[in-house]
């Protein structure tokens, strides 16, 4: 359905030396979920605050601790999916983090699984009464990953997102402000409203261009709520993990202050709720994710810092201590 948010600066795709094969996006010419009835399932609420959730895979001890860290700081975690750390089901993940007093977001990717087994995790979602799932294509796996391991990629982004919807499920979507072709990323969002995405959630970009990206797509008529993410980073580790991926933009400036800080976390915690406080006022954006690992320190350290920008942003607060 047009270019991934993985497309490079220079047009290159992020799995190939080659350009990217996808010009412009398409027009969604599907079913539109107002066409057929569904069993819609409305969220509750925005999150004001939504928190990737990090913790070490296949760990139910882990988790339950993470939980712990962040519950009473956010709306809600977003859990992603990897294509080079597997993790627990998102069925029986979700239900660990509901047991653990989170609201969880799952993301689910079309990379390891077919229609069929992704109907059956949409549906054991819905059942747990997850409010939203995150619907991507998903990285293709690195050459080096799992070489045994083929890739499915039966559906897109898109086409899953319409999938959730016809299941009941609220998708939420991803989409890139800065990566080519940026002018037409409002309208790619605007085609999966129409494919039935009840939320967006944005890639790492300054507030100027996400301010820009929000023009244009209101322009192309998108009205569900966007999340627009902020980095957090506090060490050298954190900072080159978002630095490394293609389509997220981040002021090496910007992380150069934080790092040579004499508090780096200090410093890092005071940088993204400022991020976070420009992102907030920006027509359309109902909230913000707050997004990356935090620190090498672990991920119970790194929970605990992205629960005290949390608390920041909610009280309004984004200047060094």
């Amino acid at each position: 359905m047009g270019p991934c948010g993985g497309v490079r600066a220079d047009g290159s795709c992020e799995v190939l030396p080659e350009p990217c094969v996808f010009a412009a996006p398409a027009e969604w010419t599907e079913p539109t979920p107002g066409a057929v009835p569904l069993r819609t399932v409305p969220l509750r609420t925005v999150p004001r605050i939504l928190t990737d959730f990090s913790s070490e895979p296949w760990s139910a001890a882990m988790l339950a601790s993470v939980a712990a860290a962040l519950a009473s700081s956010c709306d809600a975690v977003l859990v992603g999916e990897h294509q080079d750390r597997p993790d627990f089901p998102p069925t029986m993940h979700a239900s660990l983090l509901l047991a653990a007093g989170v609201r969880p977001w799952m993301t689910l990717t079309c990379r390891d699984r077919n229609r069929i087994v992704l109907e059956q995790e949409l549906t054991g979602l819905r059942e747990l009464g997850v409010d939203a799932v995150l619907c991507v294509t998903g990285d293709a796996r690195a050459y080096d990953v799992r070489p045994d391991v083929t890739q499915v990629f039966d559906l897109d982004g898109t086409r899953l997102a319409a999938l959730a919807a016809s299941v009941g499920v609220r998708p939420a979507v991803a989409e890139t402000p800065t990566a080519p072709p940026r002018p037409l990323r409002g309208f790619r969002l605007f085609q999966k409203q129409r494919a039935g995405a009840a939320v967006a959630v944005l890639n790492h970009a300054s507030a100027g261009s996400v301010a820009g990206f929000m023009a244009a797509a209101a322009r192309a008529g998108v009205t569900i709520p966007v999340i627009a993410a902020v980095a957090v980073f506090t060490d050298e580790l954190s900072a080159a993990a978002l630095s490394a991926l293609p389509g997220l933009e981040l002021d090496p400036a910007a992380v150069r202050a934080v790092l040579d800080h004499p508090d780096p976390v200090a410093a890092g915690i005071a940088a993204a709720a400022r991020e976070a406080r420009a992102l907030l006022a920006i027509p359309g954006v109902a909230g913000v994710n707050i997004s990356g690992l935090a620190s090498a320190r672990g991920y119970s350290y790194g929970a605990r810092i992205k629960a005290e920008l949390a608390q920041l942003i909610r009280a309004g607060g984004g200047h060094d201590r």
